[in-house]
């Protein structure tokens, strides 16, 4: 039986509450367990870069590998390429990954006096560094206003209802636009959690989801 609800946006306020109280039973994205951990914004701008297109559980051991042998930019030139790209295997594309983070380190030394920038902008001017990780390094590394959107964001933003948009750069500006303000750091763990336990790319878990009557089901046509 199709879902005949339509996500209205003031629903947004329930589905964050409900949301906050089921995530803390699910893992927690490795890239904020790191920031929880040693607050640095160096070691949530690499993890996030090890991230991409990588597992959490491969990302941790990664991180947790090269941050060992060089938490701070200075630190990190000081190993090869080739070290670093051992250090991180198997992170996908590790081997483009260990220039990237050499290339990331030597400006953020030579342009940044070994700081990593607080503005979206400024962090975009990095080597490898997109939007996602952009926002991900402001809100987790500096507690900044931001509004990380990944797969998991584009997706249930628009399965949803809430949204109308065809890539993440959209997304991120319509959420930019109605998601209230109190809402944008922890936005992306909310949904990134939630994205990974229910409400899967493929056969999501409707019949256990806890924010279903909200939900418009849009473009879900398996279900479980």
């Amino acid at each position: 039986m199709e879902n005949t609800s339509i996500m209205k946006d003031r629903d947004i306020h329930s589905v964050i509450r409900i949301l906050r109280r089921q995530t803390p039973s699910w893992q927690t994205p490795i890239v904020t367990l790191m920031a929880e951990t040693y607050r640095s914004p160096f070691r949530v701008l690499i993890s996030c870069i090890l991230s991409l297109r990588t597992q959490d559980s491969t990302t941790a051991k990664a991180s947790h590998g090269l941050f060992a042998l060089g938490d701070k930019p200075e630190a990190m030139l000081k190993l090869s390429a080739k070290k670093i790209e051992k250090l991180i295997y198997p992170v996908g594309f590790y081997k483009t990954k260990a220039k990237a983070i050499r290339h990331i380190c030597r400006t953020l030394l030579e342009e940044y006096d070994g700081k990593v920038p607080d503005e979206i902008d400024e962090l975009l001017k990095l080597n490898g560094v997109g939007r996602k990780t952009a926002n991900l390094v402001v809100t987790l590394g500096y507690n900044k206003p931001g509004i990380c959107v990944d797969t998991h964001v584009h997706r249930i933003s628009n399965r949803w209802g809430y949204v109308k948009t065809k890539t993440p750069e959209q997304t991120e500006i319509a959420l930019r636009a109605k998601l209230p303000k109190p809402y944008w750091i922890e936005y992306n763990d909310l949904l990134v959690s939630f994205g990974q336990h229910l409400c899967r790319p493929i056969s999501p878990l409707c019949s256990g989801c806890p924010v279903k009557r909200f939900c418009s089901q849009i473009n879900v046509t398996v279900r479980r």
